[in-house]
């Protein structure tokens, strides 16, 4: 698609007609609970996405995801051991992953206007996004979607009044691009699950 083209429409009223809808869709994410704004942007980003009322249904989907990618019995980076007994439980092997198949992780913020997930050292060290496993299992609460990365850097200001993290990164692309996109250069696409716990 020409570079012209797509910031000033090829003038067909099929094209039109496109760009009024995905602005209406625009307008409609702007107005969105923040709840329902970050559903939407993850989503669209590539992100999979299960919600769960409690914790019996987070580790049956948890199981699920296993299942899905016959993930069972192999090696897993976690950096957190409050997540431990998760992969105790299933038989996943943690220390010293020669070749993991996945990272498991809580995070620190979900950021509804872009559908991005914040992370910090305290759940993937130093290393960085490229660094880390293709694929991600991310454990969230509803308490931590927040509206934008200034506000996640915030929460985390206040939260950590000693001990501040380092390494405090987003990883917002979950699928690889279908055409090339220069805002994605430089950054892996993951496959991402998203487990979010309603805690509100």
């Amino acid at each position: 698609m020409s570079l012209f083209r797509k910031f000033f429409g090829s003038g067909d009223d099929s094209s039109f007609e496109e760009k009024q809808s995905e602005f209406n869709n625009l307008q409609a994410n702007l107005s969105a609970p923040v709840d329902e704004k970050f559903t939407f942007n993850f989503k669209k980003n590539g992100g999979k996405f299960l919600y769960c009322e409690n914790l019996t249904e987070l580790k049956d989907h948890f199981e699920h995801i296993l299942e899905e990618n016959d993930w069972f019995e192999s090696d897993v980076v976690c950096y957190e051991p409050k997540l431990f007994s998760m992969l105790d439980e299933n038989k996943l092997s943690y220390i010293k992953p020669v070749n993991p198949k996945f990272l498991l992780a809580s995070c620190e913020n979900l950021i509804a206007d872009e559908g991005s997930i914040l992370f910090s050292s305290n759940q993937i060290k130093q290393n960085k996004p490229n660094d880390l496993p293709i694929n991600i299992v991310v454990i969230a609460t509803t308490s931590q979607i927040i509206e934008s990365k200034s506000d996640g850097l915030r929460v985390i200001k206040k939260k950590y009044i000693k001990d501040y993290p380092t390494n405090i990164t987003t990883i917002k692309y979950f699928e690889k691009a279908k055409e090339e996109d220069f805002l994605q250069y430089g950054s892996a696409a993951k496959n991402l699950y998203l487990l979010l716990l309603e805690d509100l």
